[in-house]
């Protein structure tokens, strides 16, 4: 297990102080100034997870309300809204400086027999055909400032690699769908719940820069402000995320400073395993004086 998969983890690993009432480490994700987004809906569904006893998540639907402060851990509060006889329902709410980050519901199901059916996963070759993102990072080294070159560098716990990258620094415009393979080596050593918190945190990759590619933007390129408002993940199959899934994405509109992002995670077999719909801040940057 690397050093960035041991931390990934360890962030996943919240405690408990009191019943229903949980902290989360801030620092260690994805992002150094505030903390990513997927963070803070990994550790709520964690927090969830906490109340829950023999029934697996289905969906969760999350609202991002303030960014959250790396410098501070998260405290997570957690409403037993109700338990019944086939879904369990909670309420999780993230604080920081006594002000919510986030809030969200989430839905537990027992197991059900239904009928089966799902659309084919895209066919974009194997993930070995594509350039890691470690690789494209190293390409930018000498086209960005010195003190951004430890961010690039840093060793990541998800393998990503992308399908027809777009460059960051000058972006052509191109078509909203687009797709990453990504995995977590060391989530062989992890439970179910585990896995379904590890999806939660890498769902929130790519998916918001969707709405930029028609546009010819990247979040690097200084002319938009970016954020994400709210995100929800439908969870449909187990999870191995030690194995490559393909994060197949679009965004069917963007308007009035926003983007609607969509996306699809197939398992290398081709079974889709979780689905996911995130609107975000896509507007002009704005001149502070």
């Amino acid at each position: 297990m690397t050093e960035a998969e041991r931390t990934l983890l360890n962030l996943l690993d919240i405690e408990s102080l009191e019943v229903d009432l949980f902290r989360g480490t801030g620092s260690g994700g994805e992002t150094p100034t505030r903390i990513f987004g997927g963070q803070v809906i990994a550790q709520a569904l964690a927090a969830a997870y906490r109340t829950v006893d023999d029934r697996t998540c289905h969906s969760l639907h999350a609202y991002f309300i303030r960014p959250g402060d790396p410098s501070i851990p998260v405290i997570y509060q957690v409403d037993r809204a109700r338990d019944g006889g086939s879904f369990t329902t909670r309420r999780v709410i993230a604080v920081q400086h006594g002000k919510q980050i986030l809030n969200m519901s989430a839905s537990f199901h027992c197991q059900d027999q239904g009928w089966d059916h799902q659309h084919p996963m895209p066919s974009v070759g194997p993930p070995e055909s594509h350039p890691a993102r470690t690789e494209l990072r190293q390409a930018y080294l000498d086209r960005v400032p010195e003190k951004l070159h430890k961010e690039l560098l840093r060793d990541r716990p998800i393998e990503v690699r992308e399908v027809g990258p777009l460059d960051i620094l000058t972006p052509k415009v191109a078509a909203d769908h687009h797709h990453i393979w990504f995995r977590m080596v060391a989530a062989s050593e992890v439970d179910q719940v585990t896995q379904h918190l590890l999806l939660a945190y890498a769902s929130d990759m790519a998916l918001l820069g969707s709405g930029l590619r028609p546009h010819g933007l990247s979040m690097f390129t200084g002319e938009v402000d970016m954020a994400s408002l709210d995100h929800a993940i439908w969870f449909h199959a187990p999870i191995q995320f030690e194995n490559w899934h393909l994060y197949s994405m679009d965004a069917p509109w963007t308007g009035q400073g926003r983007c609607f992002n969509r996306g699809s995670i197939h398992s290398q077999d081709g079974v889709l395993v979780a689905s996911v719909a995130q609107e975000g801040l896509m507007r002009k940057k704005r001149v502070r004086l």
